[in-house]
């Protein structure tokens, strides 16, 4: 069996806004320990996520999922599957969509593709960036998976592409539009994980917070470094744009509590900006490729609403690269050089 194939990964999403579906989902994607991996002990960790966090979580999110869920179905695999039509309808070699948690899953797709014979597959996550909690976690469910269903296929994956050319261009083209109206400022805002996960990602233990400016000296620790990727994005897309410095900043969405995450929080830069005299804002977020609960509730609506209560006046959410055609030029691109046998590209750092 030598057939190529690609797999398209992203997070997931409930089957539906119902509370039961709600919780099922929660369950599997917070039970996740390398999305919540504190605390070290398993019995404990389990009963704060389910004992804990999920049934005091679970109302609050079906709620905000019913407030973006569309006659489809959930945004976010709505958009995959779109994506997933318009590269196969470009592409000679079968295209598959995985979530990590839910439907379509994983274990499926790769049923699909053993029933086709596929004996060389390309993991293409739907992640510019590492993280432990998004593509570290979905590239080794699928190691696993494989290991049961399809022992024999040659995996290989796209490595994060953070400040590949392709990409920071399919993300410029895309935010042009909105780039060119009036504005006082463009926020960058990226999900945000514990600040000790960057440490905790550091193999050699000598760089991240030792090292001085350690997120833009290069070192072979940024390839797993979350917080120097999305640096790198940010300064590529700043570069390519044309943005003046006084222009631009970035912060950091969706943290939980108890413990410090990435700083500054996205919501307290909505009162600093407005307080300053930005008072008409963009906000971008690149750490998503798709649309989903974030972007669409957490961003576009309860952003708009704390950012004009603060005092702003103008709101607007630049729209993921979802399924636009700049997106599937690059995701198209990157498949030809795979299926071709050519080497893909290493994210490396600038000379």
């Amino acid at each position: 069996m030598s057939n190529p194939a690609v797999l398209l990964l992203n997070l997931g999403s409930p089957d539906s806004p119902a509370v039961p579906d709600v919780k099922r989902y929660l369950h599997e994607f917070l039970g996740d320990e390398r999305v919540i991996d504190k605390p070290d002990n398993s019995v404990l960790r389990s009963l704060l996520v389910h004992g804990i966090i999920i049934p005091f979580r679970a109302k609050n999110s079906a709620h905000a999922y019913s407030t973006i869920w569309t006659e489809q179905g959930s945004p976010l695999v709505v958009t995959s599957r779109n994506t997933q039509t318009k590269l196969q309808s470009r592409s000679p070699i079968p295209v598959e969509l995985a979530m990590n948690y839910g439907s379509p899953s994983i274990p499926e797709a790769l049923k699909r593709l053993v029933a086709l014979g596929v004996g060389r597959l390309l993991l293409f996550p739907q992640y510019p960036h590492y993280a432990m909690s998004s593509w570290e976690t979905v590239v080794a469910k699928v190691h696993r998976e494989a290991a049961r269903f399809a022992p024999t296929m040659k995996i290989e994956c796209v490595q994060p592409y953070y400040q590949d050319e392709d990409y920071i261009g399919a993300l410029v083209a895309s935010a042009r539009p909105y780039l060119d109206r009036p504005h006082d400022h463009l926020l960058f805002s990226y999900h945000s994980i514990p600040a000790r996960h960057l440490t905790k990602a550091d193999s050699s233990h000598a760089h991240c917070a030792i090292v001085a400016d350690c997120c833009n000296t290069c070192s072979p620790a940024h390839a797993t470094c979350y917080k120097a990727q999305i640096t790198r994005t940010t300064q590529a897309f700043v570069r390519l744009a044309g943005l003046a410095p006084d222009r631009w900043s970035i912060a950091f969405q969706s943290r939980l509590a108890n413990e410090p995450w990435l700083k500054p929080y996205t919501d307290f830069e909505y009162k600093r900006l407005a307080a300053e005299g930005k008072k008409r804002l963009l906000v971008i977020t690149p750490a998503f490729v798709t649309d989903c609960l974030e972007t669409l509730e957490e961003i576009r609506v309860r952003g708009a609403e704390d950012f004009l209560a603060a005092g702003g006046t103008s709101f607007e959410a630049i729209p993921c690269l979802n399924d636009q055609a700049v997106w599937i030029d690059f995701l198209e691109k990157r498949v030809r050089q795979w299926s071709q046998a050519g080497p893909l590209p290493v994210a490396a750092c600038p000379t």
